[in-house]
């Protein structure tokens, strides 16, 4: 936990970002009867009942101290997936970056082995040399921003009914520049002088 808390507070350094990553399932929902339209002194109106259309998942990529998110949209969250999604770190986010620190939980797909279960070994060690996985403790996803992000695209994109991968996609991608255009981020508060006094009980006696 301190090493992620130590992490949280250096200061911002473009030559090594640290980005929070998470992921998370998605559930597809369409309309069974189209929506009533907005009018003078009536909101737009829903019907109640609604069709499953299967789930996506997202990857969440986020930068606190720069203001700057990705979310990935993709049909399942295997190891492959998860080895793409870091080759576009090393390659597309950052690609002058000397080594980027991973905040992540310990979900089996999240190693090494992915990226040689993905690439050409020499291709999947080129991308391991840039990156520095910080693991989350065990019941401590807390500690990951990632997941407060999360928590946001929710609340202010995700509430809605959208039928089909590429709409979720289309509505993230508003999202997400909207509020990479503010530069909008979270302020983390808990040091590890804070963890130190609050969460004695996880220290050796």
């Amino acid at each position: 936990m301190e090493d992620l808390l130590d992490l949280y507070a250096e200061p911002y350094a473009p030559q090594y970002p640290v980005v929070c990553f998470d992921e998370s399932p998605y559930q597809l929902v369409s309309e069974v009867r189209h929506p009533l339209p907005t009018t003078p002194g009536w909101p737009a109106r829903y019907d109640y009942e609604y069709r499953r259309e299967g789930t996506c998942n997202l990857f969440m990529c986020f930068q606190p101290l720069r203001g700057w998110r990705h979310v990935k949209v993709t049909v399942r969250r295997t190891a492959s997936d998860f080895a793409h999604c870091m080759k576009d770190l090393v390659d597309v986010h950052f690609p002058k970056a000397t080594l980027i620190s991973i905040v992540l939980d310990n979900l089996n797909t999240h190693t090494p082995a992915a990226f040689y279960e993905t690439f050409t070994p020499a291709e999947a060690r080129r991308i391991l040399r840039k990156l520095d996985f910080r693991y989350t403790p065990k019941h401590g996803s807390w500690l990951n921003m990632a997941e407060i992000e999360f928590a946001v695209v929710t609340k202010q994109c995700l509430n809605q009914r959208l039928p089909d991968q590429a709409t979720v996609g289309q509505e993230i991608a508003a999202w997400e520049t909207c509020r990479n255009a503010a530069r909008a981020t979270v302020q983390w508060q808990f040091t590890t002088s804070n963890a130190r006094r609050k969460l004695k009980g996880l220290y050796p006696a």
